[in-house]
């Protein structure tokens, strides 16, 4: 089955004090793109979070953000007093107009650069992070991807439904192509006979059905509503598989799209105009949808 590329999903996981929230955003996009945003002193994470999501997640603009966040009794980040107090001493130095009031909020100095010290982390405590790091990704992948799934199921009913009406446009082009080459042949037989009688000459009728022939070659549509009908079979097959397959699904409507063009340059009959212009915009709804599908 088929999945879209739009998806969320947020986990959480609390250990020593600390709670870990992740979060995946999926939008649409024409390849794999990867944002990854952790705290500072845990970018040795993006490298493991990237290998899972390329290998679940092939098409689509992916946004992880992982916040950290230290609990009631978890203990506090190391302050840099020195640090502060030059950020202070800094700050009261600088020669401001006499109309303008100076204050300052701890909150804001806390977070300059250089102030809160993070503790580094030792080697068990990184492989631990390491491993409540992948735990996470792939459970908000899960979370996603089922998302993404119950979405394209929606987006597969659409399509099947879009494919069915071409299908049915088809036929009726189908049928009519015969009584296109009937009515060709009375229409340049009456006017024939017509000019034959004002000016009194006769005309064999080899040469009526070489023209008509010639007509009948240069209009025929069968290769093309064949080819079209093979497109739309693909189309469907795929829709039914269980891999990513949003790009070929995108050539075939480009595929589509160029034979019904070619009908419709191929073909002078009204009925056959209409019926093409009505399978030219499902194809359009095509091509609409299968922007979301990864």
């Amino acid at each position: 089955m088929i999945h879209s590329m739009t998806g969320y999903a947020a986990v959480q996981y609390v250990r020593d004090g600390a709670s870990y929230v992740l979060e995946v955003r999926s939008l649409n996009n024409r390849y794999l793109k990867l944002s990854i945003k952790v705290p500072e002193n845990l970018q040795f994470l993006e490298s493991e979070m990237e290998r899972i999501v390329r290998n679940r997640l092939a098409r689509g603009s992916v946004a992880l953000t992982l916040r950290v966040r230290r609990e009631a009794g978890g203990g506090a980040v190391p302050i840099n007093a020195a640090a502060l107090q030059r950020y202070a001493q800094e700050l009261v130095a600088v020669p401001l107009p006499t109309n303008i009031a100076t204050s300052m909020d701890l909150a804001t100095l806390a977070s300059l650069p250089g102030v809160c010290e993070v503790p580094p982390i030792d080697d068990e405590s990184r492989d631990q992070v390491l491993g409540l790091a992948a735990e996470l990704t792939n459970q908000a992948l899960d979370v996603m991807v089922e998302m993404r799934r119950r979405e394209g199921d929606t987006l597969r009913a659409e399509l099947t439904s879009c494919c069915n009406e071409i299908r049915e446009r088809v036929v009726q082009v189908a049928s009519r192509a015969p009584l296109v080459i009937d009515e060709y042949h009375e229409r340049l037989k009456t006017r024939v006979e017509t000019l034959m009688k004002s000016s009194r000459l006769e005309l064999e009728s080899e040469g009526l059905m070489r023209e008509v022939a010639l007509y009948a070659e240069r209009s025929d549509i069968n290769e093309e509503v064949s080819r079209l009908r093979s497109h739309l079979d693909q189309f469907e097959e795929l829709c039914e598989g269980g891999k990513p397959v949003g790009r070929t699904l995108e050539f075939l409507t480009q595929e589509m799209l160029r034979e019904a063009n070619t009908i419709a340059s191929k073909s002078g009959d009204a009925a056959i105009a209409r019926n093409i212009v009505e399978v030219k915009g499902l194809i359009d709804r095509l091509r609409e949808q299968v922007q979301n599908v990864e």
